[in-house]
């Protein structure tokens, strides 16, 4: 006897403790208005909300209804848009990480960027050499066809009119691109310093553009 008690006893507390452990699917049925409930998801609540509740009687989940046409396409959409700013996140860090290991502070970037617009303007300063000897090289040929005046100019003083008109042209060309790059360098260590004082806090004076050192400011075409 003592022993079938103790079996019996048994099966009362694995039935109690599975009657705990047991989830419900729980609804209210849109014909009675009444919670329905069961171990599995009942007809009752199929396509409708309806919540998961342990065997204590806590709700641990809450399933909605299904979304309309017009909730699944608007979820897509943003979907993707998570995605694409989640990308743009990604990217922005990849770019903060490769700048500071670029430089070493801000005064690093004062120093690649005035190498930068150096190298320019030393391009700068060649072209206009150019151009100069163009000009002077055309003046000759102007003198000389000034002696022809209206008559037929000898094929090489035409030549070299020609030639030294394509050279000044060319450089003035040179000129403009070399102009542009400047403004884009300039842009380009302006917006790495600023940049640069985000990540790491202000550790130096506001920015500042400053033309690099025996150089002017504007390029102009000669």
């Amino acid at each position: 006897m003592p022993t079938l008690r103790f079996v019996v006893g048994l099966a009362l507390l694995a039935g109690a403790t599975h009657s705990l452990a047991a989830t419900m699917f729980c609804c209210q049925d849109p014909g009675t208005n009444r919670r329905v409930c069961a171990d599995g998801l009942p007809e009752q609540c199929r396509g409708r909300p309806y919540k998961l509740i342990d065997g204590a009687g806590n709700v641990i989940k809450e399933v909605g209804p299904p979304l309309t046409a017009e909730q699944k396409a608007q979820a897509e959409i943003d979907a993707k848009r998570k995605k694409e700013e989640e990308a743009v996140l990604r990217e922005q860090r990849r770019k903060d990480q490769a700048l500071l290991n670029t430089y070493s502070d801000l005064a690093d970037i004062d120093r690649t960027r005035a190498r930068a617009e150096n190298e320019i303007m030393d391009a700068v300063k060649a072209a206009e050499g150019k151009i100069a000897a163009a000009r002077k090289q055309r003046q000759k040929y102007e003198n000389e066809a000034e002696f022809y005046k209206k008559k037929t100019l000898p094929p090489e003083v035409d030549k070299g009119l020609r030639d030294a008109d394509s050279e000044i042209r060319s450089q003035n060309e040179l000129l403009e691109s070399k102009k542009r790059d400047l403004e884009a360098i300039r842009t380009k260590y302006d917006d790495d310093k600023k940049r640069y004082q985000e990540l790491t806090g202000p550790r130096s004076a506001p920015i500042r553009s400053v033309p690099p050192q025996g150089t002017g400011t504007e390029l102009r075409p000669r």
